[in-house]
């Protein structure tokens, strides 16, 4: 029979211990102090208690919890490690095949002095394949050694969470669906990606008019009482209020992807609504407002050289221009539309009265690693980071690198390094302030000449626009002042600017408060990301909770993950969200 957490609540300390033995191998003294905190307000609560209990540790007992597990590839381990060992197939396999596990798990205790930790049932719970396994370790071989012992007690942490979720009958059923629903959806790629397994689905092409067709048909089996395919290509499903004057809250976020992506970016907030609406309809429960869900078809600008399309239609921000843009086929976006059978001339018919809204909000993976190394399955964004871009070029003289004495060059390489360097230092004066050379490039360049021209990027995001643009000064200031120093001249195209999205207040205390009602503590950030929010946020007030990710928070990336247990967190932070907003509008 399966624990309850007012039995654990009300347990003498022997019994409560009992309950919780074995979760993090042989070291009881986890439990322990966890149990100094009952009574636990839910079990996201107590897990959140297991965690700080090992987190506030010393080093010292930290590294002997880790060195206290079990062999991955030694004897058969009892209990519990024995039962997620053979989901994972470990002792299974060719001779060959366990040599070589046998080989990396001693070139791992090697180099690190402690077992390989691995959650062998994986994000979903259900389990790894032997492949994953051998593949995630031969990965970690190369962490620093303090990185993988991080990584090595997060993956304690998610198995202990797995183990509690057994012994509590707590399995995170809408967050199972919603890891499902993106496994299934990243099945539809693009030519070139597909074959390899990867992920890229781009504007329009066939992979994603497949995903728009899938979204439709999943929100109607989730109970929306109307679904369709707008002129740009937005999925929109709406779950209707008991009056049709009600007002409507938005929400959403895009499910176009970068190419080689991951399959949460942009997703996770389409689908964490939908469950919502389904969860909602089985209960028989209309709100007293309309529940407006939108797959927006464009957000990463990978096709065409325009981002926000979808969300920008909504807006008034689509510019008729961008329909003569051509991809790298040759195909310009009008054509593109008018094969996936959209009407170009109704896209300004789309935008919103923000009178009838009550807002706009979006759940979205954090793609960074703060969550992930704080243990926070959430976090309630503040603003979302303004962002300037800019391309840059720097012109000096290219000249015979032997015969050009080092104080007579004019060398436009050595000033782009000092560029890079110098962004990196002044960005890291401010709070939350990030910037980035992500292109660096020698036109022409040869081993044996001294560089006359150098181009590259930059990318420069801070919290609000007035920081933004100090920083954006400070930088272009230092470009002039390097230019001038070496003989060199250049040229600056400022090719991106968006304001910062502060969130709404209000909406941002609802986040707040539905984070704080699953017994969570309620950590406040920005986001260094750009997301469809910050569209909406033009017209209408906006607010965004974000979803730890896995694999240190990677993002833009295969290995972007989640895990199922997060991901009911964030369903029922939304729910509570729904529900509080329902009775403030009654």
């Amino acid at each position: 029979m399966a624990h309850t957490l007012a039995h654990l609540n009300s347990a003498s300390p022997a019994d409560a211990a009992a309950m919780l033995d074995g979760l993090y191998g042989p070291a009881p003294w986890v439990a322990g102090r966890a149990l100094q905190f009952r009574p636990f307000r839910s079990l996201a609560d107590l897990r959140q208690r297991l965690r700080q209990a090992v987190g506030d540790a010393d080093a010292q007992a930290r590294l002997a919890l880790v060195r206290a597990q079990p062999e991955l590839a030694g004897p058969a381990p009892g209990g519990e490690s024995a039962r997620e060992q053979e989901m994972a197939g470990v002792a299974q396999g060719t001779a060959d095949q366990q040599a070589r596990l046998g080989e990396l798990a001693a070139a791992y205790g090697a180099k690190f002095g402690f077992p390989f930790v691995l959650a062998l049932r994986g994000p979903r719970g259900t389990g790894l394949s032997r492949r994953q396994v051998v593949d995630e370790l031969a990965r970690r071989l190369d962490n620093p050694p303090d990185a993988e012992l991080l990584e090595a007690l997060q993956h304690l942490h998610r198995i202990a969470e797995i183990r509690l979720q057994d012994r509590f009958g707590d399995a995170p059923a809408m967050g199972n669906d919603i890891w499902d629903w993106g496994e299934q959806l990243a099945a539809h790629s693009d030519p070139g990606y597909a074959e390899k397994g990867l992920l890229t689905v781009t504007y329009l092409t066939d992979a994603h008019r497949a995903c728009a067709q899938q979204l439709s048909q999943w929100m109607r089996g989730c109970g929306f009482d109307e679904v369709g395919i707008d002129a740009v290509g937005n999925v929109v499903g709406r779950y209707l209020a008991g009056r049709a004057d009600a007002p409507t809250l938005l929400t959403g976020s895009h499910y176009d992807t970068v190419r080689n992506a991951g399959k949460y970016d942009g997703r996770l907030g389409i689908f964490v609504p939908m469950a919502c609406v389904r969860e909602l309809r089985r209960r028989g429960r209309r709100l007293p407002y309309h529940l407006e869900v939108v797959g927006f078809a464009e957000e990463e600008g990978q096709r065409y050289r325009a981002t926000f399309l979808g969300s920008g239609a909504l807006v008034g921000g689509f510019r008729p221009e961008w329909l003569d843009q051509k991809d790298a086929d040759g195909i310009s976006m009008r054509d593109a539309m008018a094969r996936a059978g959209l009407r170009a001339e109704d896209i300004p018919a789309l935008r919103r009265d923000p009178a009838r809204y009550l807002g706009f909000v979006e759940v979205h993976i954090e793609q960074g690693p703060v969550l992930y190394e704080m243990g926070l399955p959430l976090a309630v964004v503040t603003s979302i980071n303004g962002c300037l871009r800019y391309q840059v070029q720097i012109l000096g003289m290219a000249c015979h690198a032997g015969t050009t004495p080092m104080d007579r060059r004019r060398d436009a390489a050595a000033a782009a390094a000092e560029m890079v360097l110098y962004v990196e230092r002044r960005a890291a004066r401010d709070g939350n302030s990030v910037g980035t050379v992500g292109m660096l490039e020698v036109p022409g360049g040869s081993t044996n000449v001294v560089p006359g021209e150098c181009r590259f990027t930059l990318d420069l995001r801070a919290p609000s626009d007035a920081q933004r643009d100090a920083l954006a000064r400070d930088v272009l200031a230092e470009l002039e002042a390097v230019c001038q120093r070496r003989g060199l001249r250049y040229a600056l195209e400022e090719s991106m600017r968006a304001a910062a999205a502060p969130s709404d207040p209000a909406w941002q205390r609802r986040w707040e408060r539905a984070v704080a009602a699953l017994g969570l503590p309620v950590h406040r950030m920005p986001s260094g990301a750009g997301h469809d929010a910050m569209k909406l946020h033009e017209v209408m007030p906006q607010a965004m909770l974000f979803v730890r990710g896995q694999n240190s928070g990677i993002s833009h990336s295969p290995r972007e993950s989640t895990s199922s247990d997060d991901i009911q967190l964030a369903a029922q932070a939304m729910l509570h969200l729904l529900d509080a907003l329902a009775d403030d509008t009654k």
